[in-house]
């Protein structure tokens, strides 16, 4: 059995305008993860270039913050056992053309600049980037009721 664990995942300002926020939440509800926070939101310029610092300086770190800061996204936070490896499964691989199908990106993008959505790949950007999108108190704790007919 896996550890319960939390990640972050964003809908893109691609994703939103193209009207899967719905596509996206029905696919990790019915993997059995459990949302705990979400919020449409406008990313400012200083909130992007904190959550893309590892890509500064590289050529592709300027059109990165215009296109984050471009349109609202959806941020959220999903916990489950093993939630970050299952979400990044469900993306699939940031190349939508190498994304296998039946993954967001495999079905829904074609272009990596605009691939829908963004997922922690790994606990300490999890906790990095849960921190950066959300306070404490945007972050509704409470147990499933089906909870057992997932995990046990």
């Amino acid at each position: 059995m896996q550890t319960r664990e939390r990640t972050f995942l964003m809908i893109k300002p691609d994703g939103v305008q193209r009207g899967l926020i719905g596509n996206v939440i029905s696919r990790m509800e019915k993997k059995g993860l459990q949302l705990l926070a979400l919020k449409m939101m406008q990313v400012s310029r200083d909130l992007a270039s904190r959550h893309y610092g590892e890509h500064e300086g590289k050529p592709f770190y300027n059109d990165l913050i215009e296109f984050i800061i471009s349109a609202p996204v959806v941020a959220m936070i999903w916990e489950g056992e093993g939630a970050i490896e299952i979400t990044r499964a469900l993306v699939g691989a940031t190349d939508p053309g190498k994304a296998a199908p039946g993954t967001m990106r495999g079905d829904l993008a074609v272009f990596t600049g605009k691939n829908i959505v963004h997922a922690s790949d790994s606990p300490a950007s999890a906790e990095r980037e849960i921190n950066l999108f959300f306070s404490n108190t945007e972050i509704c704790l409470y147990r499933q009721a089906h909870e057992s007919w997932i995990y046990q």
